[in-house]
């Protein structure tokens, strides 16, 4: 028996002889007379020297019991500990517009399967597990699928303030495991991961896309076995499962398939989580400029001096103000107070209502951070429910925090009544929910607790939006993007450092739910002074924002701020539903980018000189996802940011150029000579 899910350019091809499917057939879209029986049968194997009689099959879950020689697909045992090696049979197949629920039986174990077509070209899959008496999974894998026979494996990994880091390796025999065992998708192991055939680039070739939905711990298995095959596994971290129980399951784990490079992959889930993912509060409303005031006071609130950057800010162009970290208990540094939700009458002595009416009349809302999960040992909170902290008593504490229990229903009433206060209170459009320590203990159920938060909090209040903060780019996933509006890419605000992680994390993730700010002049986590123009239009790639003591400017920085708010803001409305292709830069001192409108019409050229070229003329940057029969006309948009040494006759200097999509694709364009730290922003409009 076989069955066939098409979506896009892809189709997935699964067939069944009595057991578990398996995929047989995962590749570039097939004819709809294509014959699935001799698809199954050409995927069949030979049998040689050193092997079983019976090839173990490669199933969406490879069972240990059938012979299966690689890292199976479940490990259970029995609530006592006793393994677990069952055996199943396919019981029944529930096709449906696009769906497909498959359902097999074995030792009083029901494995379920959910594959669908989603939109954008992607293809949704899920397993489930459900027992007739308590048992312990150790790993359950969400459907397993086959690596193609030549590719590299691209998977990212990262750290605080330098997230969002492409690795590209080879398969070799064995196994490659990424597990991040922190409690949320993590700086260190984020959960994508991409397979480019040889050859593929940003704009050219084949490439099998991954994202696994979980904002908790998680884990990759890539493996090459001994017979030449290759798997891929993505499911929660091992062990975060850590009661006996009856019903298990993975996350949803989302795959796309690109014939036009890593692009393809980049804009299937640019699309889809922009489109159809994001429980937007207003999706008609213009993306709004942030300023945070984080890096301008950090912990001392003071109304006089918020309330004069506030004035500033509104001035320059912002619309949303973000009173962050300090506002609460008695928050003075970052040893107390974590749970104590209440506002520091100390600093606030009318509570917040001073400040946001300042901020109102100013012409912004206001937003608000907090950090729900956490909590110090020196708070009342801790003093009264010390039996809320998930792990040992005796932890080693991060950030001067511990972690709330969230699998407790009394922990997450508290929470919620907490937070129900203050946006009852308060009218806050906007929480930046920070999350800045890992977890002690792996554990699915602390996930699931803040799903069930989140939930709740959106039905009371559905006009707020929330942000996803993790140290920065801790917790950046599909999982929480189904359930929040922005995430923070990363603590750093140096221009340099977010050119690279935009860049990188375009693969997956679409311009209007990354966050990107404006940061100091002097970097508070790299210490490098940058122009500000380069950090203005390194900001203007995505959501844009402030965050700096805005009295610092001088009258040229506050004109050139407030002239690329301005150009972002008349542009938002396009940029924001574009899509973003990575180009394939001939100077790898140059990292570019073109942002292209829905409908075509229009392009935003972004190069940014990250170092210094190794030779003396930049070379020419060949453009992408263009028509290549239309013409457009090009402009330089800030040709006052050249340098002196820039003193030839480029033609973008002088004026707009008309080229065609073939010429621009295929040829390429000559910007001018650039100093490290600029940006050169090329704008498109088709003629």
């Amino acid at each position: 028996m076989q069955w066939r899910v098409d979506s896009g350019p892809q189709t997935l091809v699964l067939a069944a002889d009595g057991g578990i499917p398996a995929v047989v057939y995962w590749g570039p879209s097939l004819p709809a007379t294509e014959d699935l029986a001799q698809i199954a049968a050409a995927a069949q194997s030979d049998l040689t020297g050193g092997m079983l009689d019976v090839l173990p099959p490669l199933s969406l879950t490879p069972e240990a019991a059938r012979g299966w020689p690689g890292a199976p697909g479940m490990i259970v045992a029995e609530a006592d500990g006793t393994p677990l090696a069952p055996v199943f049979t396919l019981v029944s197949v529930e096709p449906h517009d696009g769906a497909i629920w498959f359902t097999c039986s074995g030792s009083g174990l029901t494995l379920s399967y959910f594959v669908a077509r989603l939109p954008a070209g992607l293809i949704n899959l899920r397993t489930s597990l459900r027992a007739d008496r308590p048992i312990r999974v150790t790993w359950l894998a969400a459907p397993v699928l086959p690596a193609p026979p030549a590719a590299d494996i691209l998977d990212v990994s990262g750290k605080w303030t330098r997230e969002f880091q492409i690795n590209r390796t080879p398969f070799a025999p064995g196994q490659r495991v990424r597990e991040a065992r922190g409690g949320r998708s993590g700086h260190e192991h984020p959960p994508y991961a991409i397979l480019a055939e040889p050859g593929c680039t940003n704009t050219a070739g084949t490439a099998y896309g991954f994202a696994y939905a979980w904002s908790g711990g998680h884990r990759m298995v890539a493996e090459e076995l001994p017979d030449g095959r290759r798997q891929i596994q993505f499911g929660h971290a091992s062990g975060a499962e850590t009661e006996a129980r009856t019903d298990f399951a993975s996350a949803d784990l989302l795959v796309g398939l690109s014939t036009n490079g890593l692009n393809g992959i980049g804009a299937a889930f640019q699309t889809y989580t922009r489109d159809h993912l994001v429980p937007w509060i207003d999706p008609a409303r213009p993306r709004p400029v942030h300023y945070n005031c984080w890096e301008a006071v950090y912990f001392k609130h003071d109304l006089a001096n918020l309330s004069d950057i506030a004035t500033r800010a509104a001035a320059l162009g912002a619309e949303r103000f973000v009173l962050d970290d300090g506002w609460f208990g008695r928050r003075d540094d970052d040893t107390t107070s974590l749970g104590d939700w209440e506002v520091d009458r100390r600093k606030w002595p009318d509570g917040l209502h001073p400040l946001i009416a300042h901020v109102h009349a100013s012409g912004m809302t206001f937003g608000l951070w907090v950090e729900p999960e956490m909590v110090n040992p020196d708070s009342d909170l801790y003093r009264a429910h010390p039996d809320w902290v998930l792990g040992p008593v005796d932890q080693t504490l991060g950030r001067n925090q511990m972690v709330l229990n969230l699998a407790l229903p009394d922990v997450r009433d508290y929470l919620f009544a907490s937070l129900d206060a203050l946006l009852t209170e308060y009218p806050i459009d906007y929480l930046k929910w920070d999350h800045n320590r890992l977890l002690p203990v792996v554990d699915a159920e602390q996930t699931r607790g803040l799903y069930t938060l989140l939930a709740r909090l959106f039905m009371a209040h559905q006009k707020v939006e929330i942000e996803s903060c993790a140290s920065g780019g801790g917790r950046v996933d599909l999982g929480i993007l189904e359930r929040t509006q922005r995430v923070w890419l990363s603590d750093s605000n140096d221009a340099l450092e977010r050119l690279a992680i935009q860049h990188d994390a375009a693969l997956f993730l679409p311009a209007a739910v990354t966050g990107s700010h404006v940061g100091p002049r002097h970097c508070h986590t790299s210490g490098r002074v940058l122009p500000m123009a380069f950090r203005a239009w390194v900001a203007a790639q995505r959501h844009m924002g402030f965050e700096m003591d805005l009295r610092e400017l001088t009258e040229a920085e506050a004109a050139t701020l407030s002239d690329v708010t301005s150009w972002w803001k008349a542009n938002r409305g396009w940029m924001m539903q574009g899509t973003i292709h990575r180009l394939d830069s001939a100077d790898p001192a140059v990292v570019a980018e073109v942002q292209v409108a829905a409908d075509g019409a229009r392009f935003v050229l972004f190069a940014g000189q990250a170092t210094t070229s190794d030779q003396m003329l930049p070379r020419p940057l060949r453009l992408t996802g263009l028509d290549a029969g239309s013409t457009y006309r090009i402009t330089l948009r800030n040709v006052s940011d050249k340098p002196p040494q820039s003193r030839g006759p480029n033609a973008l200097k002088n004026g707009p150029l008309d080229l065609s999509g073939s010429a621009l694709m295929g040829q390429g364009i000559r910007l001018p000579v650039a100093w490290p730290g600029t940006m050169w922003v090329v704008e498109g409009e088709r003629l």
